[in-house]
């Protein structure tokens, strides 16, 4: 069942980690790229994306993060995952980005590169396009 935790309406391009995101040791503030040369979207940019992954770890300092890669106009568009601990609703709360859980079912059809229209007022508030 979908859960909609942040309210929001975008659109964008996805992209998808089956790991999941640290973003306080993962993520780059200033750029939004992935750090950590384990992590699966080493090297990519979260910037202008919507991000499906299958839920945040770490410290509840990663909300901060979450802020600041918003501040810093790195912040992907929308996040989508399969479970969102308090550090991801908690920043996507404080950043304004817009956040849904999604079931494990849902999870597996997103794929990486698929254009999708997030409307968190609409009855189906994802929109594979």
């Amino acid at each position: 069942m979908k859960k909609i935790l942040v309210q929001g309406k975008t659109q964008g391009i996805v992209l998808k980690s089956n790991d999941p995101i640290n973003f306080l040791g993962t993520v780059d503030k200033k750029t939004g790229i992935i750090s950590d040369k384990n992590h699966d979207l080493f090297e990519k940019s979260i910037k202008n994306t919507i991000l499906v992954f299958p839920s945040g770890v770490g410290s509840s300092v990663g909300a901060y993060t979450i802020y600041s890669i918003k501040s810093n106009e790195t912040a992907p568009l929308a996040m989508i995952c399969q479970k969102a601990d308090l550090t991801v609703a908690t920043g996507c709360a404080l950043a304004n980005i817009p956040l849904i859980t999604i079931t494990d079912e849902e999870f597996s059809s997103i794929e990486n590169g698929m254009k999708i229209s997030v409307d968190t007022d609409s009855s189906n508030p994802i929109h594979y396009q």
